[in-house]
Order: structure tokens, then C-alpha cells, then sequence
């Protein structure tokens, strides 16, 4: 597993809006990524993303209701643990980046910097959407590099994609007050026919683009789904003045 990424994978990014990397990350860094979180999930160390916050369907009513305490993500994880610290500074990572931006690379301490989990029962589906519907920089290009800590398939809710839809242009009626895909719009059917799933095992990571359309279905499993999100831009595409993704800063990961 190199750094560098071949001519032919940036065309397969600028073309369809993510790369995969199989084993990328080796087990015994996935286990003590996982064991931590496990530990702080329990400890409930805040901050807290709940599943009752988010609303959606589903979704325990309130914090007090039955399974009003499911955790939605471990947020800040840059400054949880060196752990996570320390994947969200991978060589690795930062090199096939400074690759797709074509420039120093920054990771924004706004926006995923997390621990995504996906709790069996209360664990709610998500529809299509495209992150970068609440971020403001002045370029919407911005990367989403995805952990899986363990196997990720449509049983326990992993992600699915549109390959391509970041280059789409989506009319104000196709999206929600949240700006989701309306399901029930009849220009979506032939979008989300073009969906498909994205499975993951252990150590496997994925670069997706910030306007690529992406969901996630419930956790029909036992078991909880674990994941590390961290999101990157290039130096130069900085964060709009006053808005949420200027308030946490970034870190700046090369010269």
C-alpha cells in the first residue's frame, strides 16, 4: 500500500466521487481505535452526538424516552485520544490528499471528527444527502476519509454511494428542509436506482467527495458499528468568515 496515487485512481475520484482502499490500516491499530472508543462510548465522555438530537425517523423521541441515550458519534475525536490523533495525520492519508486537492492539505476540526457508531435497534437509517450541506468554505471540495474498525455491509448499516452525483446539479424541489433527496420526488427514483452498496472489513478506508451523495441504512445486527471520520480540504479553499466550519479552526498537515 503506497502512498502515491496512480494517474488512473485520480481520474477514478474526479470521475465518481470516492476511492476505496482495502487493508489500508493494519488490525492491531483498528483494535486499539476500537477498544478506546468502546471505553469512552461506556464512560459516555462528552461530547456527545445522541440519536435523539438528530430527529430523524426513527429516532428515540427524547433523551428520556427508551433508547434516548444511543450515541450517535464520539465527536472531537482529534482530541479524544492520540490514537485517533495520530490516523488523522497518517502519512498514508495526507499524501494520496495533497494528491486529489493538487496542494498543502489541512484537516478541518469543524466537520466529522469523529467516532461514527451505529447502535442496533435506535440506530437510524440516513437518507441521501451530500456533506457539504451545512459546511461553508469557498469551495465546496472538501474529503471525507472513512475507518471502518470493523466490517461494514448493508446488514449493519454501511454506506452506500451515487458514484458521480458530485458533479450533478440538483434542483431546490428535489431536496428536503434538510436537504436530503426527497424520496417520494419523482426525478430521485432514477438517482437512487444508481446507488449502490459500499462493503468494508476491517481496516478498509474510503476518500469520498464532499457533494458525492451518500446514505446509510439501520444495523439489523448485534453488534455495534464502529467507524473514524475525519474531513480535509486544500489549504487554499478556507472556511467562509463567521460561519460553524470557521469556529473550530483546522490544522494545517503539510508545509
Amino acid at each position: 500500500m503506497g502512498a502515491a496515487l496512480s494517474a488512473q485512481q485520480i481520474a477514478q475520484f474526479e470521475t465518481d466521487g470516492y476511492l476505496l482502499f482495502k487493508n489500508m490500516l493494519e488490525p492491531a491499530a483498528c483494535v486499539q481505535m476500537l477498544a478506546v472508543a468502546q471505553q469512552q462510548l461506556h464512560a459516555a465522555l462528552p461530547p456527545l452526538e445522541y440519536e435523539a438530537e438528530l430527529g430523524y425517523a426513527g429516532a428515540p423521541a427524547s433523551l428520556d424516552a427508551e433508547g434516548g441515550r444511543t450515541v450517535r458519534r464520539l465527536r472531537g475525536a482529534y482530541d479524544r485520544d492520540d490514537c485517533f490523533r495520530n490516523w488523522a495525520r497518517d502519512t498514508r492519508v495526507v499524501a494520496k490528499l495533497e494528491q486529489l486537492f493538487d496542494e498543502p492539505v489541512c484537516l478541518t476540526l469543524a466537520h466529522h471528527n469523529c467516532v461514527m457508531t451505529k447502535h442496533p435497534q435506535y440506530g437510524t437509517a440516513t437518507g441521501w444527502h451530500r456533506d457539504i450541506r451545512y459546511w461553508s468554505f469557498t469551495q465546496p471540495d472538501l474529503i471525507c476519509v472513512w475507518l471502518a474498525l470493523g466490517d461494514e455491509t448493508s446488514a449493519n448499516g454501511g454506506l452506500k454511494f451515487i458514484p458521480g452525483s458530485h458533479r450533478w446539479d440538483i434542483a431546490d424541489e428535489q431536496l428536503d428542509e434538510l436537504d436530503f433527496l426527497r424520496p417520494e420526488h419523482p426525478a430521485n427514483q432514477a438517482l437512487f436506482a444508481q446507488g449502490i452498496s459500499v462493503d468494508l472489513q476491517q481496516g478498509d478506508v474510503v476518500f469520498f467527495h464532499s457533494r458525492l451523495f451518500h446514505a446509510a441504512g439501520v444495523n439489523a445486527t448485534p453488534a455495534v458499528k464502529t467507524s473514524i471520520a475525519f474531513a480535509y480540504h486544500g489549504c487554499s479553499n478556507q472556511p467562509v468568515a463567521g460561519s460553524r466550519s470557521a469556529a473550530s479552526g483546522d490544522v494545517r498537515l503539510t508545509a
